[in-house]
């Protein structure tokens, strides 16, 4: 077995995320962080708190900064992780990578096509890669229908749908409170703001930007209801937000279709009392898979189940078709303190291709199309659902790329000589 070579990785943004982020990373065989980044001083401070109670920490010195370009001029990184608000990551990706590290940066839609560019560009000038870190990507059920799609077991895909359904109204509100970013979101902006956790597993499991595109997307949104009525419910009449008119709508729904035909259906829904859930949905011309919440999850599929008109729980399926990678993870330990176990995986694959300085599974053209689906969606929803060109961030290299590059972590393919 080869060394692993040691990579130092400085964080920046070390709020509720960022810390968890970091703490993870830190587990990370070969992974060091020698700097740490935010605005709020304390958090500053309590990123270092973190690398030095880490386990892997062998005593090393960690410097904290309130400015990430004075930390990336003069700090020796490889790279950085990027958990700061939606709207600072594309201009701190763009210096790092500037500045010859590869970067990292957690999700969140874009606020305008422009900046999506700019990441592309600026990576391909560089040779930095930007990998966004959507951990949904490597979730156990989204890996396992990877492998039965892989397998053919679905047959053809046809449609896909998800989302991010999640009743966040007293996070949202009080965002300046709890000095969290959401909220200045919710008051300015209507559309997907969160697109990335059910499309980034769509997108490879229909080969987007490798063999396939998305083309365009029409987007609308409902009223605006839930956050006010949480606010009359818990904060009364004497707060200053209460009957503020939030831009956002309560339930936004995106429809896009790809150059091969398939279509996808994604719904943003944080501000009315629901369950979690993705809702992830895969239907192909020989079955289907259904996320009704997030533990009751179903398929119906041609040869697998007893019958395609009646579902049964993926769970009686999800040993015999898990991704090898999730076999090897189980027998390893499941680092269950990041979302049930698919932080630490995304947060390996991310220091993997820093160590070998090598493309990572999910890469500045992924990262800058499934970002620019927010910013997309607002010029939609603004024009009554009307259609919208979504560009093609590869420049028509999409038609015949090379396959992306071969590992335990690959999203393209299922690489079972890493798995012997």
């Amino acid at each position: 077995m080869s060394e692993i070579k040691t990579v130092r990785i400085g964080a920046i943004g070390i709020s509720g995320r960022g810390r968890s982020q970091l703490a993870l990373l830190l587990e990370v065989p070969g992974v060091v962080c020698p700097a740490v980044c935010d605005l709020v001083p304390e958090r500053a401070e309590n990123g270092i708190k973190i690398v030095k109670e880490s386990e892997s920490y062998s005593g090393y010195e960690v410097n904290s900064y309130l400015d990430y370009k004075e930390m990336i001029d003069k700090e020796q990184l490889d790279a950085v992780m990027i958990c700061t608000t939606w709207i600072t990551h594309s201009r701190i990706a763009v210096y790092a990578m500037e500045h010859g590290l590869h970067v990292a940066t957690e999700v969140g839609g874009a606020a305008s096509v422009e900046e999506c560019w700019e990441l592309v560009h600026t990576s391909e000038k560089t040779g930095k890669f930007c990998m966004l870190l959507e951990n949904c990507c490597y979730d156990r059920k989204e890996m396992a229908v990877f492998n039965m799609v892989k397998q053919g077991l679905f047959g053809e895909l046809v449609n896909c749908e998800g989302g991010y359904r999640h009743d966040l109204r007293d996070e949202i509100v009080l965002g300046r409170e709890n000095i969290h970013g959401r909220l200045f979101n919710f008051q300015n902006r209507n559309g997907e703001l969160y697109p990335t956790h059910q499309l980034g597993p769509i997108c490879k499991l229909l080969n987007i930007n490798r063999g396939n595109r998305l083309l365009t997307l029409c987007s609308m949104a409902s009223k605006s209801r839930g956050l006010n009525d949480w606010i009359k419910n818990n904060k009364g009449e004497d707060y200053d937000l209460y009957g503020y008119h939030f831009t956002e709508g309560d339930v936004v729904t995106t429809m896009i279709k790809t150059a091969h035909g398939e279509t996808i259906t994604l719904h943003h829904d944080c501000c009315l009392p629901r369950p979690y859930s993705r809702n992830y949905v895969v239907q192909g011309t020989k079955g289907v898979f259904t996320e009704l919440s997030d533990t009751d999850s179903f398929i119906a599929v041609d040869g697998v189940t007893e019958s395609t008109h009646e579902y049964e729980p993926i769970q009686k399926h999800i040993d015999k078709y898990d991704h090898p990678l999730w076999k090897k993870y189980r027998i390893d330990g499941v680092k269950t303190q990041g979302h049930g176990g698919m932080d630490y995986l995304v947060l390996s694959a991310f220091a993997e291709s820093v160590q070998l300085n090598a493309a990572p599974p999910i890469d500045v053209y992924d990262t800058a199309t499934l970002m620019a689906i927010t910013c997309l969606s607002e010029q939609s929803v603004a024009m009554g659902g009307a259609p919208v060109p979504i560009p093609d961030f590869t420049s028509g290299m999409w038609i015949d790329r090379e396959p992306e590059r071969r590992s335990e972590f690959c999203l393209s393919e299922i690489c079972n000589e890493f798995f012997d």
